[in-house]
């Protein structure tokens, strides 16, 4: 709880994964990956229940052993590769309450984040409470200039293409989508399925710590910073 908000932390945890087969259990530096998220969440402090959603008992007794809740086991019509992600948010949230727990906002944690600090999920929460947000997503600024990005032809041909100089400097600022945080009014999910509605905000993140674990190249890129304590220069 924050100034009298409930929380409500769902981390997303399904069983099949084709682009790193097992990804949300597999042992990063000696714990599961799954496994980070819960920590961060909890470490926070303020979240009213950490709960794992996810369709495999295995999942969630791995889930529970680190401290999150798996009150429920999500449908099969929910964690297949075309499930969409409002699909297991919604259900999660209506499911809770069915179970008589209620909460202002919730806070989605993909485990595919596990450089994730508990202090990015501490300022969202306290961004959108003190400022009286709807909702709250975070992003990064793009180390690659969009003066780099093109549209090719199906031949793959350069010819006429507009390449121009540019200093990089001097352009605006792009920034993407991390996947680090999602964070919502509950009640104005389950009407919109959104996070992008009115009185939403961007939390700016260091996209060092914005790894998305899709596949073994991913993984490896996690273990290495992971391993080097994050100590790298900026």
């Amino acid at each position: 709880m924050y100034k009298k908000k409930r929380f409500l932390a769902i981390i997303p945890a399904r069983s099949g994964s084709k682009g790193l087969p097992g990804k949300n259990i597999r042992e990063l530096l000696g714990k599961p990956l799954i496994a980070y998220s819960i920590e961060a969440a909890l470490a926070t402090g303020l979240m009213d229940s950490v709960i794992v959603s996810t369709d495999w008992e295995q999942y969630a007794e791995i889930a529970r052993c680190y401290g999150a809740e798996v009150p429920f086991l999500r449908p099969k019509e929910l964690a297949g590769d075309s499930s969409l992600a409002s699909d297991y948010v919604v259900h999660a949230i209506e499911t809770m309450k069915n179970l008589g727990q209620t909460y202002d906002y919730f806070v989605l944690l993909q485990p595919t984040s596990p450089l994730r600090k508990p202090e990015h999920i501490m300022a969202g929460v306290q961004m959108a409470v003190d400022e009286g947000l709807t909702a709250v997503v975070s992003f990064s600024e793009s180390e690659q200039s969009m003066g780099h990005h093109h549209r090719l032809p199906p031949d793959m041909s350069l010819f006429g293409l507009n390449s121009r100089e540019f200093n990089r400097q001097s352009e605006k600022k792009h920034y993407y989508i991390n996947g680090l945080l999602y964070l919502c009014d509950c009640e104005t999910y389950l009407a919109t399925r959104s996070f992008y509605v009115p009185n939403s905000k961007a939390l700016v993140i260091d996209g060092i710590y914005a790894v998305d674990i899709d596949n073994y190249y991913d993984f490896l890129l996690a273990e290495f910073l992971m391993t080097r304590g994050m100590k790298i220069d900026r």
